[in-house]
């Protein structure tokens, strides 16, 4: 089994057509279907179920597809890799991070990471929770930084930062900081929270504020975007609930309220695939011992 052989499989089975297939990999059409052939008998499977109109790929496929893509995509990486490192480059590496991470430790941690490990090129992405831990497994991201996430167990993981959650508020609404009591205030508002989907273990964090004073929040948005949550509370479509770093630098015409005294902190944390750990020994020695001042 070859590389070259798990890209044609991959091309194959995005055209489901031979002569397509063939084409794109500037082959012909009776060199595929032989080498296609050669395959599923060196793996005792069978990958597509042809006649003389279709392709169809076999559940043992959808499989075998599945896996050859991390192949091919890890062979990809290695062989960048190797020409960085024979060019005298370190290389790059791959960064996911949500909103609130952005707005605090990050920055500093990028700062950090050019001056101990120049030459290493920082390729980053916003993204949700669930994203990044899929992304982690399949070794499409080097390090991930998400807020409370719910860091599957062959991941690694470390808590940065820790911050207060904070409420958002209209400008205009009758709470403000001098009135504010507890929580147990906001009970009959509209709330706005990330989808459950790409965060369960945050989105659980923020009902149980409202669940521990006695009430279930009342949820009408649903946004993983921290820039559409304020524009939704500006508008007066409801209230949302974000850690304190969020707001760092934000200029929209809201108000807002420190949580210092409730037991649910936003967890700013570290999360990577330790096969990775080789790769880039000293930029993950200074990560994993790395402290906020």
């Amino acid at each position: 089994m070859t590389i070259q052989q798990l890209k044609n499989v991959i091309i194959l089975s995005e055209k489901l057509n031979f002569t397509r297939a063939a084409e794109e990999l500037h082959i012909v059409q009776p060199a595929l279907s032989r080498q296609i052939k050669q395959l599923e008998e060196e793996i005792g499977a069978v990958l597509f179920k042809r006649d003389k109109r279709n392709v169809r790929i076999t559940a043992a496929g959808t499989y075998f597809i599945r896996e050859a893509k991390k192949l091919v995509r890890q062979s990809e990486r290695m062989a960048k890799q190797a020409e960085n490192i024979q060019n005298g480059k370190v290389g790059e590496i791959h960064i996911a991070f949500t909103h609130s991470i952005m707005q605090t430790i990050l920055p500093d941690i990028l700062k950090t990471i050019n001056q101990r490990t120049p030459g290493i090129k920082a390729i980053l992405k916003e993204m949700n929770n669930r994203d990044q831990y899929l992304a982690l497994q399949q070794n499409e991201l080097d390090i991930g930084f998400a807020t409370n996430p719910m860091v599957p167990i062959n991941l690694k993981s470390k808590v940065l930062h820790i911050d207060n959650f904070v409420i958002l508020l209209p400008e205009n609404h009758p709470v403000d900081e001098k009135n504010y009591k507890d929580f147990s205030v906001f009970a009959k508002e509209e709330f706005i929270f990330p989808t459950v989907s790409d965060g369960p273990n945050y989105v659980h964090i923020l009902e149980s504020i409202c669940i521990d004073v006695g009430f279930t929040p009342k949820i009408v948005h649903e946004t993983d975007s921290a820039s559409t949550s304020f524009r939704l509370v500006e508008a007066g479509l409801g209230i949302s609930l974000e850690p304190i770093s969020s707001l760092h630098g934000h200029e929209y015409p809201i108000k807002s309220i420190e949580l210092k005294d409730i037991k649910q902190k936003a967890k700013l944390t570290m999360m990577w695939n330790p096969e990775r750990e080789s790769e880039f020994p000293e930029l993950f020695q200074l990560l994993k011992n790395w402290k906020v001042e």
